[in-house]
């Protein structure tokens, strides 16, 4: 895991742009691993929460507009999408607002949810409250999740005997 506390503090103060456009785009990951650096004081919890909690409203903000902008030409463009679309139009059909605090949380799902939810029309206020409330929880939990991770490798750690450890 080292590695990885590294290559984060290599970037420096460019993590945080990274971080939001991971996010921007999916990134449970970066995410994770940034929470296990904040963890290790490399990087600072706040702004990590800030790049990732942005980073994944706008995105879905901007999947949504495309959505209702360019929708039915991109699932014609695009015909893979079209099953994700129509299965995601059932979900929020079932669901609605509940689906739109969750999707974010299912792996694989949630740019054609954001395209979807713009393609149906849901209104545009209410789907960007909803996301900034997701968005944030979202953060919060990959955040922490890093955090809890960081802390348990330590606690692990030091129970290890020394000579387990090898060369540190």
């Amino acid at each position: 895991m080292e590695q990885i506390s590294d290559i984060i503090s290599s970037f420096g103060h460019l993590a945080y742009p990274v971080i939001f456009l991971w996010t921007f785009l999916e990134g449970e990951t970066i995410v994770i691993f940034g929470g296990y650096a904040g963890y290790h004081g490399i990087l600072s919890p706040y702004w990590l929460m800030l790049a990732a909690w942005s980073g994944s409203f706008l995105g879905d903000q901007t999947w949504y507009y495309l959505g209702r902008r360019f929708g039915p030409r991109l699932l014609e463009r695009f015909p893979k999408w079209k099953p994700g679309a129509v299965h995601v139009s059932e979900l929020m059909h079932k669901y609605g607002v509940w689906f739109i605090l969750t999707f974010r949380f299912v792996y694989g799902v949630r740019n054609v949810s954001s395209i979807t939810i713009g393609m149906i029309h849901y209104p545009w206020l209410r789907f960007a409250a909803l996301n900034f409330i997701a968005a944030g929880v979202w953060a919060a939990s990959f955040v922490g999740l890093g955090w809890g991770f960081g802390y348990l490798s330590d606690q692990l750690a030091s129970a290890l005997p020394e000579h387990m450890l090898g060369d540190t």
